[in-house]
């Protein structure tokens, strides 16, 4: 699996340089200029490079939106700033700090040394349009309003059957057989409801679903 890098820098050179680096060593970057859109962009990101110098709002301020929203994403700030009191600050919500100008060496080292701290939870968030999942936490939340959507039991149980089989179509025997434990008799409309509650929450229209697709005749499917 291709790690995903969030990597905000206003610097045209410097960014060019460290976002060629970062890909020649095998991550996928995603190169914002400023720190609008980051709390979006970062939905399918493993981790987040941050400049604390940057147009609009400060590096300090995108850090802990992004911190608020995704608690398990690690950020690691970049600054040509060296007095103590900017590194504690960064260091509220970052889980490191490095001073410019530095090695790419450097950076890659620190990038592996918080990839494996923490590892094994961000792997187990699923970008998915507008959403986050966390299907380890039994948590989805909204990556344009920070929130979480709350879902019940039951509905999170259906959402994740079928994002064990992203991009199949699942028959509605195989979810409510999977999801209740009993046989499904035909003409039953208790997944059908649920599905509805469940669109209602996820859907950014629920009438016109883009997440849980509708295969008529036959029951639903979560596309990749």
């Amino acid at each position: 699996m291709t790690v995903t890098l969030l990597y905000i820098e206003d610097d045209h050179e410097i960014g060019s340089v460290v976002s060629a680096d970062l890909s020649e060593r095998g991550y996928s970057v995603r190169w914002l200029r400023s720190g609008e859109g980051a709390t979006e962009e970062a939905a399918p990101c493993q981790l987040a490079i941050l400049d604390v110098m940057l147009p609009g709002l400060d590096g300090f301020t995108v850090g802990q939106r992004l911190k608020r929203a995704y608690p398990k994403l690690p950020i690691l700030m970049l600054s040509a700033r060296t007095s103590i009191d900017d590194k504690l600050q960064g260091l509220e919500f970052a889980d490191d700090y490095l001073t410019k100008p530095f090695h790419p060496d450097e950076l890659a080292a620190r990038i592996e040394v918080l990839l494996r701290r923490n590892g094994a939870s961000v792997q187990d968030s699923l970008a998915l349009k507008h959403l986050v999942v966390y299907e380890g936490d039994n948590r989805v939340i909204n990556a344009q309003t920070q929130e979480e959507v709350m879902l019940t039991g039951k509905q999170f149980q259906i959402f994740s059957y079928l994002l064990r089989h992203l991009g199949q179509i699942m028959t509605k025997e195989q979810i409510y057989e999977a999801v209740w434990g009993e046989t499904y008799l035909e003409g039953d409309k208790t997944l059908m409801v649920h599905i509805r509650y469940l669109r209602e929450k996820l859907e950014l229209d629920p009438g016109h679903p883009e997440i849980i697709e509708t295969v008529r005749g036959i029951g639903y499917r979560v596309r990749a």
